[in-house]
């Protein structure tokens, strides 16, 4: 389905790849911003370039380097990541459409993630480690015209770590767009980082400039 009206989360196909809008600006010729999900790579594009993909239950797709299958029917864990499909976020919650957020703590089937959001089970869908073997690769349009050694590559989380200018890094500074707390990055894993507050984020979710700009860049003075 070609998209005339695009709003920010929507999964779209583009040159063949699953991408993520994070932003739409009408007022520039190139005005829909994405993401694609596999590396986090930022594209400028129009609405007439993009075909719209709604995400549904068993769907597999990589997020930054590492393979998740949609599960509608798992019941989550402290630890799982979640697409949040339906959001209806309360007052004092922040996400929107198509986030991927890690889960703090269960109740009921209803999360509270590491952002401190609340989200009600009717609202996600558990993202599952791996490939099902029942599952729906949606990571491209047509998987058909992509070479094994770049499937390969897509699915290896090391590729990353090449771009150095888009790898955060311990010392670099952000601030939080929404509460305008300035942090630290003072730890990371292979997915995530770890502010001087305690708060825990994937490490994509810095590339969303709706949730996070940077501030300071600790290796521009090594």
């Amino acid at each position: 389905m070609k998209l005339f009206q695009v709003r920010k989360g929507q999964f779209v196909f583009y040159k063949n790849e699953l991408h993520k809008v994070y932003s739409v600006k009408p007022m520039f010729k190139k005005s829909v911003h994405l993401y694609r999900l596999k590396d986090m790579q930022q594209i400028l594009t129009k609405a007439s370039d993009i075909t719209l993909y709604r995400p549904k239950h068993m769907d597999s797709f990589i997020f930054y380097g590492k393979r998740y299958t949609i599960d509608k029917d798992k019941r989550p864990e402290p630890g799982d990541y979640i697409l949040i499909i339906k959001p209806a976020p309360d007052f004092l919650d922040h996400y929107s459409l198509n986030e991927i957020e890690k889960v703090d703590s269960v109740e009921d089937g209803n999360v509270v993630t590491t952002r401190d959001n609340g989200v009600k089970h009717s609202e996600y869908v558990v993202m599952v480690p791996g490939k099902n073997e029942n599952s729906q690769d949606i990571a491209y349009y047509d998987k058909s015209l992509v070479s094994e050694a770049q499937l390969t590559e897509d699915e290896s989380p090391k590729h990353l770590a090449s771009d150095s200018l888009m790898k955060p890094a311990v010392g670099d500074i952000y601030i939080e767009n929404v509460s305008r707390i300035k942090s630290m990055i003072v730890a990371m894993t292979d997915e995530e980082v770890i502010f001087g507050h305690g708060v825990r984020i994937h490490a994509s979710e810095l590339f969303d400039e709706s949730k996070y700009a940077l501030v300071y860049r600790a290796e521009e003075d090594l």
